[in-house]
């Protein structure tokens, strides 16, 4: 749970003494730049123990934030979220390496996929090419791929949910259609249309490896990064049923009816599903939000404090909304998009949300995409 977002008292620049010589000027020393310490962090490692370390860092982001240019570009991030996810170290040859095994059994969807990712953003557009995506998404598919087969051969089979058009939930579609055609999705069924090897990808893994390959500095460092976040922080929403993302929407749901029970009773009274508003957010944590450097911030919340607390991010982003909703009369339509990111607001509301959640519901959201 993180700590309450305190603000640490400045220090005082000592002054000069009133009896001091008029011909002797006092000593100025320049002030430490907060990101000098947090490089030095990051460079050198802590002082003591680890555990202190990670406390230390995760502090560093709530209160101080990394450092980042208007594009959200920032020297630090992409090592900050590799000690964060503890990422181990990569050779660029083992990258590589899947790389030259060409087309995964994922390939044809992943194609499918690759040409729409944040396709409406610049910044992105400018730094990452589509080939990037291709080669990374076509190596994580190879190296799940490969921790399939190595399972015992009677282990449940994981399917893939993704058809032809892919997940309908993140089709550009009205919200109607996207419920009726979501029903339908097959989850169980072994093989599917375009030969994919089920479990191995799924729609929304494009727009959800897109911000680690826009912060990072090499591909290697984007894959490894990226590897770990699905498998080991939320592996429920890359499995075929993608029963961790339903179960992240019906948490938001909960949520919201703790948080703002005015604004929960108002949407279910319309209709207003979170399976409708809130699928692509939980899927892709709030990556399909603009702007892309709003994410960023975002993503090193997440990743300092735990992924499961961006279900409070999507209550947090509906309550900036809550008197824009609760006066219409058609709320949903609304809801077809979010507004635009204002990280720092939306972690102030979600971090004073967390002391309204209830302890085993807490526990829901920590588990849900185990």
């Amino acid at each position: 749970m993180p700590p309450s977002n305190t603000r640490a008292s400045p220090k005082r620049n000592p002054s000069p003494k009133r009896n001091a010589s008029p011909r002797r000027q006092p000593i100025l020393r320049k002030q430490e730049d907060p990101q000098d310490g947090l490089k030095s962090l990051i460079r050198r490692g802590p002082r003591g123990d680890v555990p202190d370390g990670l406390a230390t860092l995760r502090h560093w982001i709530l209160v101080d934030g990394l450092e980042a240019d208007s594009d959200g570009m920032s020297d630090l991030r992409i090592y900050v979220w590799l000690i964060l996810l503890d990422s181990p170290p990569l050779s660029t040859d083992v990258y590589l390496d899947l790389i030259r095994r060409g087309p995964s059994p994922a390939y044809a969807k992943i194609r499918n996929d690759t040409h729409r990712t944040l396709m409406t953003n610049p910044l992105f557009k400018r730094r990452v090419r589509e080939n990037s995506i291709i080669r990374l998404l076509n190596a994580v598919a190879w190296r799940l791929h490969d921790a399939k087969t190595e399972r015992p051969a009677d282990s449940n089979k994981i399917t893939n949910a993704t058809n032809e058009l892919g997940s309908p939930e993140l089709q550009h579609a009205s919200p109607a259609i996207q419920h009726t055609l979501s029903s339908s999705i097959a989850t169980t069924n072994g093989s599917e249309a375009g030969g994919s090897e089920p479990g191995i990808y799924v729609q929304g893994m494009n727009v959800l490896c897109a911000p680690f390959l826009y912060a990072a500095r090499t591909e290697p460092q984007a894959y490894v990064a990226f590897h770990y976040f699905i498998t080991r922080e939320c592996p429920g929403y890359i499995r075929g049923a993608m029963d961790g993302v339903h179960k992240g929407v019906a948490l938001v749901e909960k949520c919201l009816a703790i948080s703002d029970p005015k604004l929960s009773t108002y949407l279910n009274l319309k209709g207003v599903k979170a399976q409708i508003y809130a699928f692509a957010s939980v899927l892709t944590m709030s990556a399909c939000t603009p702007p892309l450097p709003e994410v960023l911030l975002l993503w090193d919340f997440l990743f300092a404090y735990g992924s499961h607390l961006n279900i409070l991010c999507i209550c947090a982003q509906l309550m900036m909304m809550r008197e824009e909703l609760l006066a219409d009369s058609s709320p949903g339509k609304l809801l077809r998009s979010f507004q635009p990111l204002q990280a720092k607001k939306i972690i102030a509301i979600a971090v004073n949300l967390v002391r309204k959640i209830p302890v085993d519901l807490y526990d829901e959201l920590v588990h849900h995409a185990d």
